[in-house]
């Protein structure tokens, strides 16, 4: 028998910073300022060359998150298709861009649709996109009405046509309303307890849908991938680290029929074979943690280990990372 192990994504958030340059950045929280006078975004260093730093380390792919994408026109953010077009030079792992991928009408009147936005990004160098806000209101009218016909599951409906529903990854922002806090909003059917709520514009604005139920609804609906990120774990400081949501992720990887990629809360290896012995993620991702390759190669002999104390007649296999 052989035993494949879930995939070390490397995450880089970028942004422009006050001075116009895209910088790699981390939140803690989807705060991504420097608590100082200055209050200056924080900088982790340039994206293409931390990208090409993580592809040398072993990462299985690059995944880049614009997160002030939404806005902004992203066709007028020639830094950040200049990052792919570079980024795709040197670094042969598959590349994610996710961020303001959606219609837009510029200032001169002109429409792009969604389609012609997307395809920008594929043509620059990405291998995949993420999307948030606009599949979140699409399973929000799919559940209500049981129909397809929305403008934003229609974009979903072209991106399969046009390329492949193994393109498509599906963003999932929540927070965790926690039984001890007073909870002020009440679940989509009128819950008391805890739930997780799904937001919409990086994380600023929430909606009436939980993880569960979006994560079910987009992977009817043709999503190819589910990225889960909470917001609670988001960023060393305030999570402190504390691993990955595995109840979540193991209720949602069970419960749909495509890969489901855990995020947030990752700070140390043992979070990630944990997340891989506990659940079905097929991947799980690594922005606040550090990535290199001690990392990535902790985290194979990790999981090999558990395997080999759980199930002895298990065979591994190491599968050479340029194949």
């Amino acid at each position: 028998m052989v035993q494949f192990f879930g995939q070390v994504i490397a995450c880089l958030d970028v942004r422009t910073n006050d001075k116009g340059d895209l910088v790699v950045t981390k939140g803690d929280q989807y705060d991504v300022r420097e608590h100082t006078k200055e209050n200056e975004v924080r900088n982790l260093g340039k994206p293409v060359e931390l990208a090409h730093q993580y592809y040398k380390d072993g990462a299985d792919e690059v995944s880049f998150l614009n997160i002030t994408g939404f806005r902004d026109f992203p066709l007028g953010d020639f830094p950040m298709l200049q990052v792919l077009r570079f980024t795709s030079e040197n670094v042969f792992v598959p590349l994610t861009v996710g961020g303001g991928i959606r219609d837009f009408t510029d200032a001169n009147g002109r429409h792009y649709s969604s389609l012609e936005v997307a395809s920008e990004y594929f043509r620059s160098g990405a291998d995949k996109i993420s999307i948030g806000s606009d599949e979140v209101y699409a399973a929000e009218a799919y559940l209500k009405t049981g129909a397809c016909s929305t403008s934003h599951h229609l974009f979903l409906q072209q991106i399969c046509l046009h390329f492949t529903t193994n393109v498509i990854i599906i963003i999932i922002i929540f927070f965790l309303f926690k039984p001890i806090l007073p909870i002020l909003v009440s679940g989509p059917n009128g819950e008391e307890y805890a739930w997780y709520q799904c937001t919409v514009n990086g994380g600023r604005e929430g909606r009436p849908i939980g993880a569960y139920e979006l994560a079910k609804a987009v992977d009817e609906l043709g999503a190819g991938e589910i990225l889960l990120n909470c917001i609670d774990c988001d960023g060393e400081h305030f999570s402190l680290g504390k691993g990955f949501d595995i109840d979540l992720i193991k209720l949602i990887s069970d419960a749909v029929s495509i890969p489901v990629i855990a995020s947030s809360g990752a700070g140390a290896v043992e979070h990630f074979s944990e997340v891989f012995r506990k659940t079905n993620a097929s991947a799980a991702l690594a922005a606040g943690i550090s990535i290199g390759r001690r990392l990535v190669e902790s985290v194979e002999l990790d999981c090999i280990g558990s395997v080999a104390v759980a199930d002895k007649s298990i065979e591994v296999f190491d599968v050479p990372f340029d194949c």
